[in-house]
């Protein structure tokens, strides 16, 4: 059986996540990582009331990717559910902030929940294990914004995590100051975004550090769940009307890069489950970025 983490499964592309690993691969065993154990057990009874036959394959882990502690009590959870076996894969979905300004939060769980998921779990992960980190269009959207150097700093093959953490505190230092973000080349300094993009760099780092797993990152694309929430509201429209997909078709990306054959790792790929630029945003559909 293949044991697979997902965080922040308990709704939304978690959930659809988690539901589509049971659907299209029956030697799978989901951990539904959830923060409030009380809705994942409610996530996890959904989804054993869908189909009997996954009873015994869903199992609810407790995990607040922003907290140290968190994470470091289900990593005991895990592994004493895994006994001698090993995880199959690593998703790590949760996130927050579109539309925050808290920038703190935001990259604490969004870039830093990543790095602390990681840290953790990869002595679990078997060797060919698969990591997934869902990230957002909103990162290369970002990173368009910036200075050719710092553009440069988000896509360098040889980054590495102590140069992704000073960036992010050199951040939070100017955090809501605009124009300071600007005279340091990072454009209107969104929290969501740069979070994002700070996510694809923390992938190119775990893929170059770890070169015995594939770890790549994806966006689900523009997807109608509680993220967007405020702004369907705002809109008055409907999500469809917005050009918005549900989280089921937003889990395709991250289903690809468990399962599929994705070319090698450390790369960034789009909701399409095509390889896509790190510095700029390419429409699904489009022909597949092919650069370093």
């Amino acid at each position: 059986m293949r044991r697979i983490l997902v965080t922040g499964a308990n709704k939304g592309i978690g959930f659809a996540i988690a539901e589509r690993i049971l659907e299209e691969a029956e030697d799978t065993i989901v951990f539904l990582g959830s923060r409030d154990p009380s809705r994942g057990e409610a996530a996890a009874e959904r989804l054993r009331k869908a189909d009997n036959n996954r009873a015994g394959r869903v199992h609810v882990v407790e995990i607040d990717v922003g907290s140290d502690e968190s994470v470091e009590r289900s990593v005991r959870d895990v592994e004493e559910a895994c006994g001698s076996e090993r995880l199959y894969g690593i998703v790590n979905n949760a996130g927050i902030g579109l539309g925050s300004d808290d920038l703190d939060s935001v990259l604490n769980v969004n870039t830093r929940g990543i790095w602390r998921v990681c840290k953790a779990f990869i002595p679990l992960l078997a060797d060919g294990g698969r990591i997934v980190n869902v990230t957002s269009a909103a990162g290369p959207n970002f990173v368009a914004t910036c200075s050719p150097e710092k553009q440069a700093f988000f896509k360098n093959p040889d980054i590495t995590w102590k140069e992704i953490d000073a960036m992010m505190r050199e951040c939070s230092a100017i955090s809501g100051d605009t124009e300071a973000f600007s005279s340091l080349g990072l454009g209107d300094g969104s929290p969501y975004g740069l979070s994002k993009a700070c996510a694809n760099a923390c992938t190119i780092h775990l893929a170059r550090q770890f070169p015995q797993f594939i770890i790549n990152s994806c966006t689900p694309g523009f997807i109608s769940t509680d993220l967007t929430r405020q702004y369907e509201e705002q809109s008055g429209k409907r999500p469809e009307e917005l050009g918005m997909k549900t989280p089921r078709e937003g889990a395709g990306s991250a289903i690809f890069l468990l399962f599929g054959e994705p070319e090698g790792s450390g790369h960034y790929y789009g909701s399409d489950a095509k390889r896509s630029p790190l510095d700029r945003y390419r429409a699904p559909g489009t022909p597949p970025f092919t650069g370093d």
